[in-house]
Parts: C-alpha cells; sequence; structure tokens
C-alpha cells in the first residue's frame, strides 16, 4: 500500500515538474510575458482557429493587448518569442546571419524539401537568389512586360465571355500558365500530366495540421509535393539527356549552372528551387490579386481613383492601340500604393519565422540563441491592419521599411516582390480600363490563419462600351 502511495506521489510529482518547466522554460534572463498553453500543443489550436477579420489576427490582438506586442507562447512543440514591435522586427530583418537566421518548423522542410531556399544559409543561399535574380530582376521584368499584358488581356477575354468566372481559382490558372511557361516551358495542353493540380492539392494542406494520414490535408499536401517533384525530375533528366543549345527558360539556365565544373548547386537543390518558385510565384500573387479586385469591388472610390490613372495612361499615348511601355508601368503611383496595401492584408504567410544564433537582450527581454521570433505581420504603427489604400510613403517603396514588411526585410527581402507587382499592375491595368464587374456571390474570406476564399469569389464581367 505504501509502496503503491509512494509511486503515485513521485509520478503526480513528476508530472508537476514537467507542466511547471513547460510553462516555464529555462532562459538566462528573463523571457517575455505569454502563455505556453497546454502541454505538447501548446497554443497550437488557438492560432489555426479559423477567423474572419481583415484586422491584426484574434491570436496576435488578444495576446499583444494582455502581454504587450512582445511575448512567447508555443506553437506545433516549439517555444517561439512572437515579435508585433516594428523596430524589433525590422531588427530581426537586419541581423540575418548575424544574430539571427532563417529557420521554419520540420513540418515545412517535409513540405518544401530540405534543401528549399527558405532552409539556405550563407553563401548558397546568395548564390540561389542571384541566379533567380537573372529571371525576376529588372532586366527580365522589363523584357516580360509584353508577355504578361498578352497573357492578360487574352484571359479577361475569356473570361468575359462566361456567365461567371470564380477569380481565385482563375486568376491562379493564369498566373500559373505564365510562370511555368517561363521555368520550365510548361504547356498545359500538350503535357499528359496536370502540374498545377499537384500544387493545388499540395497548397490546401500547406498550412494545416501536420498529421501525415490518409485523407488529412496534409497527407495530401505531401502527395502533391511528391507528384510535381517526379515531373519536375523527370523533366531535369530528359534535358540532360537531350541538352539545348541556347537556354530557353530558367530550367535551362539551372541545369547550365549544375553542370559546371566545381559547381556547389546540386539536382535536389535545383528541384527544391524550382518547385518553390512555381508555388511562390503564383499562389501568393493570385490570392492578392483576387482580394485587390474584392477591394475594389466594396470601395468605388478607390476604384475610380485608379481607373483615373490607367484611363489618363490611354489618353497619353500617341498609339492608342500599342501596348504597355516601361514608362508606363512605372508611372502608376496610385496603383503601387493600391497593391502594397492589397499584398499587407493578403500575404498568404502568416507569420516569419527566425532563429537566434546568440542571446539577444531587448528592452529588459532576453531570448537565448536556442529560442525562436515568430515576426508576426502588423501595420504601420504594430497594430492597425484596416485597409484604407492612402499608405504611408513607407509603403510605396520597394524594399521594406519598419512600418512594411509584407515582403520580408533584410537579406531576405523577397525576390519575387517585383514580378508580383508587375502582374497584379498588368492585370489591373487591362480589367479598369476595359471591363466592369458585376459580383455574383461568395467573396469572403478566413484565415486559419492563412488566407482563404472558401466560397471562391464569383463575378460577371462586361466589356466597357466608349
Amino acid at each position: 500500500m505504501w509502496a503503491l502511495f509512494i509511486w503515485v506521489s513521485l509520478l503526480v510529482i513528476s508530472i508537476t515538474h514537467w507542466v511547471y518547466s513547460w510553462r516555464n522554460p529555462k532562459c538566462k534572463g528573463k523571457l517575455p510575458p505569454g502563455s505556453m498553453g497546454l502541454p505538447l500543443l501548446g497554443e497550437t489550436i488557438q492560432f489555426f482557429k479559423p477567423n474572419t477579420t481583415s484586422d491584426i489576427p484574434p491570436f496576435i490582438k488578444e495576446r499583444v493587448k494582455k502581454y504587450g506586442s512582445i511575448f512567447k507562447t508555443n506553437l506545433v512543440g516549439r517555444t517561439v518569442i512572437v515579435s508585433a514591435d516594428p523596430d524589433l522586427s525590422y531588427f530581426v530583418f537586419q541581423q540575418e546571419g548575424r544574430r539571427f537566421q532563417s529557420w521554419y518548423p520540420d513540418t515545412f522542410t517535409n513540405i518544401f524539401g530540405k534543401n528549399n531556399v527558405g532552409s539556405l544559409h550563407g553563401l548558397m543561399y546568395k548564390y540561389l537568389k542571384s541566379m533567380v535574380l537573372t529571371l525576376f530582376g529588372y532586366d527580365g521584368l522589363k523584357k516580360m512586360l509584353p508577355q504578361v499584358e498578352l497573357t492578360a488581356n487574352k484571359r479577361l477575354e475569356l473570361w468575359s465571355n462566361q456567365e461567371s468566372v470564380e477569380l481565385k481559382d482563375a486568376t491562379a490558372s493564369m498566373i500559373f500558365d505564365l510562370t511555368a511557361k517561363k521555368l520550365i516551358s510548361h504547356d498545359p495542353d500538350k503535357s499528359s500530366e496536370n502540374l498545377r493540380a499537384n500544387f493545388v492539392a499540395f497548397i490546401q494542406g500547406l498550412i494545416s495540421f501536420p498529421f501525415d494520414i490518409p485523407g488529412t490535408a496534409y497527407h495530401k499536401c505531401l502527395k502533391g509535393r511528391e507528384n510535381a517533384m517526379r515531373m519536375l525530375r523527370n523533366m531535369l533528366q530528359e534535358r540532360r539527356r537531350k541538352p539545348r543549345k541556347n537556354p530557353i527558360d530558367f530550367f535551362d539556365y539551372v541545369i547550365e549552372e549544375i553542370q559546371k565544373e566545381g559547381t556547389i548547386l546540386t539536382e535536389e537543390i535545383a528541384l527544391d528551387l524550382m518547385f518553390v518558385l512555381l508555388f511562390a510565384s503564383f499562389e501568393t500573387t493570385s490570392l492578392a490579386l483576387t482580394l485587390a479586385i474584392k477591394f475594389l469591388s466594396d470601395d468605388p472610390e478607390v476604384l475610380k481613383r485608379l481607373t483615373e490613372e490607367h484611363e489618363t495612361i490611354l489618353r497619353n499615348r500617341e498609339d492608342a492601340d500599342s501596348g504597355l511601355t516601361w514608362e508606363e508601368y512605372k508611372s502608376m503611383t496610385y496603383t503601387f500604393q493600391f497593391i502594397n496595401e492589397t499584398a499587407r492584408l493578403a500575404n498568404i504567410v502568416p507569420a516569419i519565422f527566425r532563429k537566434a544564433l546568440i542571446d539577444i537582450k531587448y528592452k529588459d527581454f532576453v531570448n537565448d540563441a536556442h529560442r525562436l521570433y515568430d515576426t508576426s505581420r502588423l501595420g504601420g504603427d504594430g497594430l492597425s491592419t484596416s485597409c484604407t489604400f492612402e499608405s504611408k510613403k513607407e509603403s510605396t517603396a520597394n524594399n521594406a521599411s519598419k512600418h512594411f514588411m509584407a515582403f520580408g526585410g533584410g537579406m531576405r527581402f523577397c525576390v519575387g516582390t517585383d514580378f508580383t507587382k508587375l502582374q497584379m499592375a498588368v492585370v489591373l491595368h487591362s480589367l479598369v480600363t476595359k471591363y466592369r464587374w458585376v459580383e455574383i456571390k461568395g467573396g469572403n474570406i478566413v484565415r486559419t490563419p492563412g488566407l482563404q476564399f472558401p466560397n471562391g469569389y464569383h463575378v460577371r464581367l462586361h466589356k466597357k462600351i466608349y
């Protein structure tokens, strides 16, 4: 009897000690206030809880109100320090590779690959970034402008002949086809497999509980990646067997880099890079573009100002039937303000993770070298994310500032930023100058925590008659 009592007592003491240790992580200094939630689960359920706001996510807003703009929590079994402080978030971005480095959970690397660009550091990251900029840099985008406009005009014409078009899926299809052609010369009409369908399955489980069980969204996500990677690997092997004399797309350029003597680029890194580029270039942009059109539907004054800017471009042309020039594109001041504000609210990434490399002291709080920062997206003053479309000066710049971090910041500022803005601006130009639209159904958003249109956004396009 006494032996049983002793064992039960020891068990209770052990569990109590474990729970206390969970709620009070060890630290050489003082950690920010906050709750670690339930053992093992932490506050993961609260983080993934759906919400319909375009304001600060309730998970962040409630904790900022309770603990302040810097707080601790636990997500998917990892202790994190959440920064909703613009100064700290900016500092973290600027210290990439010195005091902090990019880090993502194991579930992320399982999805995007162990050699994905987000998990690489130092020389390899800089090398890959330089490669990508050959496509998405200034010269590449300037050459791409006519093709983007041609694609936008053709798709809008197609949509205007339909009784209803679901904008999220339609814009995703348009952008994916354009991007896949530039990256890998993919033609959906000639391919025996539906590459985009694999990415759709991948996206549906991207931000979900990491249960790799048949039938779950996460399992479908992994299968989508597996199928897409198989297609890319087969394509790479085929091109290595039958190399082309002159590079036609980005994949040709990547294969040339792999074959160079002394290269640091491996096939696995190259394949993970192509996968991430295909995903990032269409899913994030299609979400932002769909939300932009929804915002225009909801705010006639903004639509009027945007339309006036683009109609002025047409009036100032010598040849009314000529295409967009680079100078016209760069003159879209209000359009870029609108895009920046929309991208800030439509960002598919609910948080950006960084790992501290050394002990960091900030405002009397200490972050030890193994703890993680979750620099969550917030608005200009660190609290407001209401969409006013009257962006501050920082929001019109191409680079991140303390008050505008929709595209990240520092050394890892998103290399696809200008490509996203180009596509959005060109589509909006063609849309507002040639068409009007009527909402049919859907358009409501849900964040889980990533942005979704659960019922789609269905509209009817009509050509303008002047």
